[in-house]
């Protein structure tokens, strides 16, 4: 099991369970110091979550070392996700919205439209000007899956869940750059771009490849919003302030 500490307004962790014992037992970690774990509500006293582990009489000055200062906004310390596990949310996110986009093209006359483009092809006419009419007709369903997939990535990614059905699907999250839930304007900025990179037909090119060697592995999207897609779901994380009961620790 792995277990959070909150030191000085700050997170740390997660230790082994066994680790924090340890440092419980060596008098390095006191009883009322707060901790949490999945599956936890809210932080409790070590005194409550591990009652046999008890300090001894004195600190051994040659325990454990103290914990390491980490700040919560340090970059150093988050999971970026990599190219292909973002590749692949894209790719489930993709065929999620595939059902959404067929019913607007069948309810605004697309798939008629594919049947006169064919019937033109087949009849010999000119393929520059079949292609520009059947745009023409398409035009009107185009717009509307280009609007619902900028909807359905700025909602999902700015609500409690940080993350589409995709991402979700491989434990991935979106965050701000210091690790927390992205408001609702920064996450339509961040799709902004995905919106145009669909337009012009380039969300692989524009969006993706960057991740392969930018610094905290972000597209083109994070880098125009300050965001970061990080591993672990935003369910796994720790709570951000502990209950206050037991005061000294503000994590």
């Amino acid at each position: 099991m792995e277990v959070w500490i909150g030191r000085n307004g700050e997170r740390h962790g997660p230790y082994q369970e066994e680790q924090v014992k340890e440092w419980l037992r060596s008098g390095q970690l006191s009883p009322d110091d707060l901790a949490w774990y999945d599956g936890l509500a809210d932080w409790r006293p070590l005194s409550m979550l591990f009652p046999q582990d008890k300090p001894a009489p004195a600190p051994n000055p040659y325990g454990p070392p103290p914990l390491q200062t980490r700040p919560a906004s340090s970059t150093t310390y988050f999971d970026y996700a990599g190219f292909w596990q973002r590749f692949g949310a894209w790719v489930i996110d993709l065929i999620v919205l595939m059902i959404p986009s067929m019913i607007v093209v069948y309810a605004l006359g697309g798939m008629d439209a594919y049947k006169h483009l064919l019937d033109q092809i087949q009849g010999g006419a000119d393929m520059a000007t079949s292609l520009r009419d059947y745009a023409k007709a398409t035009e009107g369903a185009s717009v509307t899956s280009l609007a619902i997939t900028f909807l359905y990535y700025m909602f999902f990614e700015a609500s409690k869940l940080q993350a589409t059905p995709g991402k979700l699907a491989l434990r991935l999250r979106v965050t701000d750059v210091h690790g927390q839930r992205i408001t609702l304007g920064r996450s339509a900025a961040r799709n902004i771009v995905r919106l145009l990179g669909a337009v012009f037909g380039l969300i692989p090119i524009v969006c993706y490849l960057a991740i392969t060697w930018t610094q905290h592995k972000q597209g083109l999207h994070d880098l125009w919003a300050s965001t970061y897609v990080l591993n672990g779901t935003a369910q796994e994380q720790p709570p951000r302030q502990p209950s206050g009961e037991h005061g000294h620790f503000n994590a």
